[in-house]
């Protein structure tokens, strides 16, 4: 396997893999897009049977960049359902992971904040925290909202995001949490796993600063387009030698066992319907996500890359 993902996010899922089915899984972890490149560069050779990246643009792009092939196990495409299977069966995701808004506790209840495009009033002036435009989540973000909104619109809303930063994007996203528990900023866009994984932390100091905030839902509304959902997802690749054991990993990691691990340990929402989330995934309260489809964000990515360039966002 070939991994976007840190070692210690994946590895302890691979090992009960490997004491139920006695197929051992060998771990190369990287960035997303240097695995692509090595894949790419390895061609037939590639001792890569499995990729896993954290972020749907990455899946659309292996697939667009020849590198993968046909999931064709029922126990993989059958148990993740037609959303979260590529329709050609190129990959498939394995957890969700949402992209809300943050704030600190007590800072918007007067005037509680409901929707994305208030970010751009001049109420939030020098507010808002985020990450850069290089960032695969933001660049995931404004494709679905292009998809959404359209180009125009769009664009609107990301010069009025940038109007209105508080700080040049810097640092990733538990830095934008600190940030705003610092008071840098009044809000932050985060993906909730990091903070869900700060609550949890060995560390005294970053738990006081994850208790500090809270997730706030946007567009909730029934007729409105709900919070920014990405995900995790695998691929076998083109040349992979050993198909059969990868398919058998895949639908392992979707398996209520390894759903609910994901959950627990990681904080990211399951795929699998029923699966219990973690107490601090539970304690951010339920939420109504996008329904773009996923592959409709991955093809955007290089328009939103340049939308994001036109609207000065660094």
């Amino acid at each position: 396997m070939y991994s976007g993902r840190q070692e210690a996010l994946i590895k302890p899922l691979l090992d009960k893999f490997t004491q139920q089915s006695g197929i051992a899984v060998n771990l190369v972890t990287g960035k997303g897009d240097a695995l692509l490149s090595r894949i790419k560069a390895e061609g037939q050779f590639t001792e890569a049977d499995v990729l896993l990246v954290a972020d749907v643009g990455r899946l659309v792009r292996a697939k667009d960049m020849g590198l993968t092939q046909a999931i064709e196990s029922a126990d993989v495409t059958d148990v993740a359902k037609k959303y979260w299977v590529e329709e050609t069966k190129q990959w498939v995701a394995l957890t969700k992971r949402a992209r809300p808004i943050m704030v600190r506790k007590g800072t918007f209840d007067d005037a509680p904040i409901t929707g994305l495009e208030q970010l751009v009033g001049t109420e939030f002036i020098n507010s808002i925290c985020i990450r850069s435009s290089s960032n695969i989540y933001n660049q995931s973000m404004v494709s679905a909202l292009i998809e959404i909104w359209g180009d125009e619109k769009t664009l609107a809303w990301a010069k009025g995001m940038v109007a209105n930063f508080a700080r040049s994007p810097k640092g990733g996203d538990r830095d934008q949490i600190k940030a705003l528990a610092a008071g840098e900023c009044d809000v932050a866009i985060a993906n909730t796993y990091y903070l869900g994984g700060m609550l949890t932390s060995k560390d005294q100091d970053t738990r006081q600063v994850a208790q500090q905030i809270e997730v706030v839902w946007y567009d909730q509304g029934e007729n409105e387009m709900g919070v920014h959902v990405n995900v995790s997802g695998a691929a076998i690749t083109k040349y992979a030698k050993n198909k059969e054991n990868a398919e058998k990993l895949l639908a392992y990691m979707l398996t209520e066992t390894a759903q609910k691990w994901y959950a627990e340990v990681n904080h990211e929402y399951p795929v699998i319907e029923g699966v219990a989330v973690s107490q601090e995934l539970a304690s951010f309260g339920e939420f109504k996500g996008q329904t773009v489809p996923l592959t409709k964000i991955g093809e955007n990515n290089a328009k939103a890359l340049m939308l994001m360039d036109r609207a000065g966002w660094k």
